[in-house]
């Protein structure tokens, strides 16, 4: 459009046109579809329920037991030692490895054996201890976080229900009687402990004084095995046989009292 003349009588002129912008819309891409508010949160619970965590323990101890069927580590603790290992990083190297080979359920007499065969009675004890003490902290740190939500609802029955008030009430000497009477396999009493209401620090504690006597004389056995009809030797394998003919004789006992009842 014209402006308006001045009033001095100036030629009128045509102002610019105004600027007209477009907006330039972007085509829309492909929405994904909503994910139902309910979905994650029931993921969520099925993964965190009990009967999962406790599926996840079954496989790990699954694939613990098969690593030791395949690779057998038993025979590199007592036969095959690394010559480059010596000293203190020996022991520690070794109860380190005790401890796992017991969680995937390496027998411990076999260890405490072996343990002797290595470093002599003394060191050997005190390794053997250490990877005892280790491997149950393991095995009830994983029953108790992955298994007892799911396996304490299962306790029913008089024998099951009677080991659980013995553990959770009495936990300290429960526990030592269990490791100093050997005839409970040393994985049991561990998940058996965790399913309970035991302490950690009573379960620790037990561990560690009870396991002293029979692993002792089995370290010893171990260092002396070379000399069968040695007074060392012979003491040793009556501290292994005493304690489990007086836990078998204990058992008989019980087994007639709970069936006369």
């Amino acid at each position: 459009m014209l402006d308006a003349t001045n009033r001095s009588g100036g030629t009128a002129t045509a102002s610019p046109p105004a600027a007209t912008t477009q907006l330039a819309v972007a085509a829309p891409g492909p929405v994904p579809a909503p994910v139902p508010a309910g979905l994650n949160a029931r993921c969520t619970r099925v993964l965190h329920s009990p009967w999962s965590r406790l599926s996840l323990l079954v496989l790990l101890l699954a694939a613990a037991a098969s690593a030791v069927l395949i690779y057998e580590p038993q025979k590199l603790l007592a036969h095959g030692w690394p010559p480059q290992l010596g000293g203190a990083a020996a022991t520690v190297v070794f109860a380190v490895a005790y401890g796992l080979c017991t969680v995937a359920f390496v027998p411990r007499p076999l260890l405490n054996l072996g343990a002797g065969a290595l470093f002599g009675s003394q060191l050997g004890t005190g390794a053997a201890l250490a990877g005892t003490v280790l491997g149950a902290g393991i095995a009830f740190g994983l029953g108790r976080v992955l298994g007892q939500d799911a396996l304490r609802p299962l306790l029913r029955g008089r024998l099951l229900n009677a080991a659980d008030g013995q553990l959770s009430r009495h936990g300290f000497r429960s526990m030592m009687a269990v490791r100093l009477f050997p005839g409970v396999p040393f994985w049991a009493a561990n998940y058996g402990a965790a399913v309970s209401r035991m302490g950690w620090l009573p379960f620790l504690l037990a561990t560690a004084l009870g396991s002293v006597p029979n692993t002792a004389a089995y370290a010893v056995a171990g260092a002396r095995a070379s000399a069968p009809t040695s007074p060392a030797f012979l003491i040793a394998m009556a501290c292994i046989a005493v304690p489990a003919l007086v836990a078998a004789v204990v058992a008989w006992r019980k087994r007639h009292h709970l069936r006369s009842r």
